[in-house]
């Protein structure tokens, strides 16, 4: 066995922990002091090995049962192990022998959160805070426990503190920019974004989540303003480029959001979601050949990239290749069952090949998971209408009128559908509730039924609501 001999403050850690494993090899017992012992654990914990760090703690508890630090460290490393209770009686030891130590009440209040004993956990944090030399992170800490329980207002109110304390916690920032869009008060994340920016012009974090705010109110081009101050101040700011680069798709701006989200390339390595985003830019400017080739790279790094698939499928819906379209959208949603859009595009796509059964069925999903698509209905209407389902065609488009009672095309469709029925008087009263709703769409009707411009008792009804 190693004579007793306590190595000083300068000990290389490196060194600590090659004598700790070569102790553990020769089943000895080797001396060391608190600092190197606290080398060793952060060590482990640094190499995200819990189990070996809980065994040098017991080791260092063994040989310094007075430590504080070595209960704290155990209480840490039980929290990550999801053994909570063991945890606090860790720090309970450690409080008996430190009452004065402000990290015991930090972790034991952020340990009390997770096991949503809320009001033990603030009374902890509190204490944290009393003895806090620099209280910025423990106020972080009480407004992420404000919003584990749903009360975004607290948390607000306690980011603000930690932000009085240390205006460059980045952490705070963007929590409380979380916690703004939640409770859907982006002006009042703008107000505080300005004032916050006042005080400290070169935060690219303050104008990031400015811009972002900006971008949550459509106010477009003033997002890209402020991405631009953002970048301006970091320039390998990658986010920031690319909510840039959402912002001109926004504004229609494609080959110019294209260029953006290729600068983020030059900071990061190119992302399934950028690769993505510039297919769409390159889809929208009907330009079908790049953009299929960047969906794929998309999917090439991330295969439950749902949109990527789907994209492919648009480039080929296109180019009038449905068959080889549907087999992309159906790869979409064998990742999203629930999207309404990729229902929509199956649909459609069955409907051009004639495949009529299986397009009624898919448009009878995607207005079950989005009631509010009039166009869904429509198209779900007309097919029963070609097929000569008349009885269901009105059905389907009163259902429709009930889930969107301002849509005034529905209303002009049961016109069309109803005197196809030779149901005239129904027909007009459906025909003055559509020109009630909105009387400059009633040319819908007659480009879905021409000969109904020589009707007689049509135009009549449509002149008392025209001008």
């Amino acid at each position: 066995m190693e004579d007793d001999f306590e190595y000083g403050p300068a000990e290389d850690p490196k060194f600590s922990v090659e004598r700790y494993e070569e102790m553990i090899r020769n089943k000895d017992q080797y001396f060391f002091d608190t600092q190197a012992f606290e080398g060793i654990i952060d060590y482990y914990m640094d190499k995200n090995d819990p189990i070996k760090a809980l065994q040098v703690v017991d080791y260092a508890v063994s040989q310094h049962p007075f430590a504080a630090v070595f209960y704290l460290k155990q209480a840490q490393l039980f929290a990550v192990t999801n053994q909570f209770g063991r945890a606090l009686d860790a720090l309970d030891k450690a409080e008996t022998l430190e009452p004065s130590e402000g990290d015991i009440y930090l972790i034991k209040g952020g340990i009390l959160g997770n096991l949503e004993r809320y009001d033990e956990a603030f009374r902890s944090l509190d204490k944290a805070l009393e003895l806090a030399e620099n209280p910025d992170d423990i106020y972080l800490q009480i407004a992420l426990l404000h919003q584990n329980k749903g009360d975004y207002e607290q948390a607000i109110h306690y980011l603000k503190h930690c932000l009085e304390q240390n205006m460059e916690n980045q952490d705070a920032l963007y929590e409380l920019a979380f916690c703004y869009d939640v409770l859907d008060q982006q002006d009042e994340s703008i107000g505080f974004y300005k004032q916050y920016i006042d005080n400290d012009p070169y935060s690219y974090a303050g104008w990031y989540n400015l811009g972002n705010a900006y971008h949550k109110l459509n106010r477009y081009e003033e997002a890209i303003d402020a991405y631009d101050y953002a970048i301006l101040i970091k320039d390998n700011f990658a986010s920031a480029y690319f909510n840039k680069g959402n912002a001109l798709v926004n504004l229609d701006k494609y080959s110019e959001a294209i260029e953006v989200y290729r600068q983020t390339f030059e900071y990061e390595p190119p992302g399934a979601e950028t690769y993505c985003a510039i297919g769409e830019c390159y889809e929208k400017l009907e330009q079908m050949d790049e953009a299929r080739s960047y969906y794929k790279k998309a999917v090439k790094i991330d295969v439950t990239l749902a949109d990527a698939w789907f994209g492919i499928g648009v480039t080929l819906d296109y180019e009038e290749r449905y068959f080889e379209s549907l087999h992309f959208y159906k790869k979409a949603l064998d990742l999203e069952q629930d999207n309404p859009d990729y229902w929509f595009a199956i649909a459609d796509a069955r409907y051009k090949l004639k495949q009529l059964d299986e397009a009624e069925l898919a448009y009878e999903k995607v207005v079950e998971l989005n009631p509010v698509d009039l166009e869904a209905w429509l198209d779900y209407s007309s097919i029963l209408y070609e097929r000569a389902k008349l009885d269901k065609a009105i059905e389907t488009i009163a259902e429709a009128i009930k889930n969107n009672p301002d849509g005034a095309e529905l209303y002009y469709r049961m016109v069309a559908y109803l005197i196809a029925a030779g149901k005239y008087n129904e027909a007009l009263n459906y025909l003055e509730l559509g020109l009630a709703a909105d009387p400059r769409k009633h040319s819908v009707l007659f480009e879905y039924l021409p000969q109904l411009r020589d009707n007689k008792a049509i135009t009549e009804v449509i002149k008392k609501y025209m001008p």
